[in-house]
């Protein structure tokens, strides 16, 4: 008996542990929503989900209420530690502002093109360069480093400003799908295999 009961808090103490270290680790949910946000900005339209539905699996929301619900269950104090992560200071302000001006001004027309696209791995990569005339195509490469070095510069600027800089690549894994999520039809992506696909 008195085993047991050793058995019985030991297991109790490691339950509750595993509880206590779910705030510990890396927030993908509110990631994602902070990535969605920032995105959203950025593209300046929403996404096109259109082709995402499955009309036999339950909406996404609904899905989401009920993990949640399950989770308030399992650990009532789960939802006053919720985190959420900071994408509104100056410096990630400045960073999408130029972010969101060279989209429209300059990136649209060549996602549009077919000579750039996502890659897997959250930065805009050359595709094509045929698709733009000869004469443009020193200011595609131009263009193109610009945006990754203002995407890299963003996700370590999230990492730092929520106190975290070792989270800089779990945040651009979570946009870089955010980024394809968000991509216009006809527009191209890249597979973890490198292959390119067009929404």
């Amino acid at each position: 008996m008195k085993k047991l009961s050793m058995a019985m808090i030991l297991g109790l103490i490691f339950a509750v542990t595993a509880c206590v270290t779910i705030n510990v680790y890396f927030p993908a949910a509110a990631a994602e929503r902070a990535a969605e946000k920032f995105v959203g900005d950025v593209l300046g339209e929403p996404k096109d989900e259109g082709s995402l539905i499955n009309p036999f699996e339950p909406p996404a929301h609904v899905v989401l209420m009920a993990a949640i619900g399950l989770v308030d269950f399992l650990v009532p104090d789960a939802q006053a530690q919720q985190v959420e992560i900071e994408i509104n200071t100056p410096q990630i302000n400045a960073i999408k502002a130029r972010m969101a001006a060279r989209q429209k001004q300059t990136l649209d027309p060549l996602f549009d093109a077919g000579a750039i696209g996502f890659t897997a791995n959250g930065l805009v990569s050359i595709r094509d360069r045929s698709a733009v005339p000869l004469s443009e195509r020193r200011n595609l490469e131009s263009a193109v480093a610009d945006e990754n070095r203002d995407r890299e510069a963003v996700y370590r600027e999230i990492a730092v400003a929520n106190g975290h800089p070792e989270w800089e690549k779990d945040i651009q894994e979570i946009f870089a799908k955010e980024w394809v999520q968000n991509a216009r039809k006809g527009w191209y992506y890249q597979e973890p295999n490198g292959a390119w696909r067009q929404k």
